[in-house]
Parts: C-alpha cells; structure tokens; sequence
C-alpha cells in the first residue's frame, strides 16, 4: 500500500517538472508517443514498486490484460539474465550483479508502453526515474544529464537554465522504508503476478 505521503511526492516532482518544461521551451522534444526513454531497463526502488502495483491495481480490465501479456513477455525474455532472483524479481546488489546490470536489457522496452500509442498505459503511476526524463538533471560529474532528443544545439546556458530542480531525496528514501517492500526491481517484475 503507498504511504499517505506519496502523494505529497508526487505533487513535488510534478511541479519541479512542470517548471523544468516551461523552462525548456522549445528545446524539449517531450511528445506523447515520443517513447525512446521507453526502451532500457532501470532500477525502481519500494516506492515506485509500490506505486506502478497501484495504477494497474486500478486501471480498466481490457488495459489490465493488455499490460499482464506484455509483463509475462518482457518476463520471458528477461528471465535467463536477469542478474536477480527470478521469483522474488528482487535484483542482487553484489559486484557481479551490478556490473551485470549495467550491460542488462538495454533494448527491452517496458512493459507498460502501449505499442499503439507510444503512450504509458500507467503515467500517472509511473516510476519516479520516468518522470525526470527529458529535462537537464545535474549529475554527480557537475554536468547535466540530457535525453538524447532534446536540447540539440542548444547553448550551455540554455541548459543550464531549464535544471529539474528534485524534490529533497530523503522524503522517497523515508517513504520507501514506509511501503514494507525491500529491494530493488524492474518494471516488468514489479508487475509479475
């Protein structure tokens, strides 16, 4: 079940992001359908886990069953190397696996794209990392990290201009303590029944 505080979360990163696009202008290339930010696996934590289970929890029958094929697909697939344990979805987190990680289903596309529309058939509920895409975010090297569409051309300080400004890191860290829920995962696995 999400923490009451979720949706607190939510408000705040919708916001930084809503900022962070009136800042871009025309330099974000963000569209519905446009979904190369859609392709690769990434790390969701208890929180997202959590969140993306609630949004299918509540989602209409038909999309329901469009999602659990794609899940049990994606699952199919990704089984053999998944650096993880394959029945709990919980990735490991020694050296090995992690190294794994890193070169692991970097063409899959998330389950939760609708191939028809290029859209999320579970936005509202998607995974923070997903909604950080598309404008610069500040990186550990003291640059930016950019999607490859976007800001093409576009001079440093324009860039720097248009920084998605994070909510404070400790409120999804003390959230995700609250879901009950350890470990880390992937999207397909957070919805493996």
């Amino acid at each position: 079940m999400l923490p009451p505080d979720d949706t607190q979360l939510i408000q705040l990163m919708d916001a930084a992001l809503a900022d962070a696009t009136r800042r871009s202008g025309p330099w974000l290339a963000c569209r519905p359908g446009c979904s190369q930010c859609c392709t690769g696996v990434f790390r969701i934590g208890p929180l997202d886990t959590e969140r993306i289970r609630e949004g299918f929890r509540i989602a209409e029958p038909d999309k329901q069953q469009r999602i659990k094929e794609r899940v049990k697909q994606s699952i199919a697939d990704l089984s053999a190397d998944f650096p993880g344990d394959t029945g709990t979805g919980i990735l490991y987190e020694d050296e090995a696996s992690l190294e794994q990680f890193e070169d692991f289903a970097n063409d899959a596309v998330c389950p939760v794209l609708d191939p028809a529309t290029g859209t999320c058939d579970l936005y509202a509920h998607r995974p923070m990392t997903c909604r950080t895409f598309g404008p610069p975010v500040r990186t550990e090297e003291d640059g930016f990290g950019i999607c490859e569409l976007c800001f093409i051309g576009a001079p440093a300080e324009a860039i720097a201009a248009a920084e998605l400004h994070l909510p404070d890191p400790a409120l999804e860290a003390t959230l995700d303590e609250q879901t009950g829920i350890t470990g880390t995962t992937i999207v397909a696995f957070a919805l493996k029944d």
